[in-house]
């Protein structure tokens, strides 16, 4: 069985993504769950890039970062207010059925 990808919601995404996430059977932690609340960008990021979790993201200053180090294990974004919750869900499963980490790393996926 090939490699799966793994997420992290930052403090700016519903905590009822990863709820779902997880009941789907997607390995997710988030900014609550790793202690990372209140904590610049810069952590959040570095924390992904040490767990190897695609950030999910709806603040644009991650595509800034990931802009200057494509050394990343990706970012699935999406622009405040044009998602519903559901459309996000469905959009992380896709990336997730369809990408392996590989495929992945150092890209940005646009939701």
């Amino acid at each position: 069985m090939s490699e799966k990808t793994k997420f992290h919601l930052d403090e700016s995404v519903d905590p009822d993504i990863a709820v779902a996430l997880i009941k789907y059977g997607i390995d997710v932690t988030t900014a609550k769950t790793e202690n990372l609340l209140g904590q610049s960008d810069e952590v959040q990021f570095a924390f992904c890039c040490q767990q190897q979790r695609v950030l999910i993201t709806q603040d644009s200053d991650f595509l800034i970062i990931a802009s200057q180090d494509f050394q990343h294990p990706g970012i699935v974004y999406y622009q405040p207010g044009t998602r519903s919750i559901g459309e996000i869900i469905r959009g992380v499963i896709l990336i997730y059925e369809a990408l392996s980490p590989d495929e992945m790393y150092g890209s940005v996926e646009y939701i």
